[in-house]
């Protein structure tokens, strides 16, 4: 189903939403930033997601223009994920994003796996 609405947006700020706000489509374009990665990385990277919502998402975000998807004609098939140029220019959106979380969840002492495993 693709995001867009095709009666307009009411901002600027619901068309951004609608295209990155989706459960994993932020985490998704994380995880994409400068790397290509194949549907099962990116299952093992995002564990949370059922598959059936994951391929939702993906399939989202290269309607909306933002991965790019290829597909190798090999058995079993290969599939990988990149950001497209569009979505390289949420790249700094998503850091900002994730940088507003690791403060917030170190000052409300909520436990991340992700902020466990860094090393300062």
């Amino acid at each position: 189903m693709p995001t867009k609405n095709k009666n307009g947006y009411h901002c600027p700020l619901e068309a951004t939403m609608s295209i990155i706000g989706g459960k994993y489509k932020g985490i998704i374009i994380g995880h994409l930033i400068n790397k290509t990665l194949r549907y099962s990385e990116l299952q093992k990277l995002i564990p949370q997601a059922t598959p059936k919502m994951l391929i939702q998402q993906l399939k989202e975000l290269e309607s909306d223009g933002i991965i790019i998807r290829k597909l190798y004609p090999v058995v079993p098939p290969k599939t990988e994920y990149s950001l497209s140029d569009r979505g390289k220019t949420l790249i700094p959106i998503i850091l900002e994003l994730n940088n507003w979380g690791i403060k917030y969840l170190k000052e409300e002492n909520i436990p991340c796996v992700y902020l466990d495993n860094i090393k300062n």
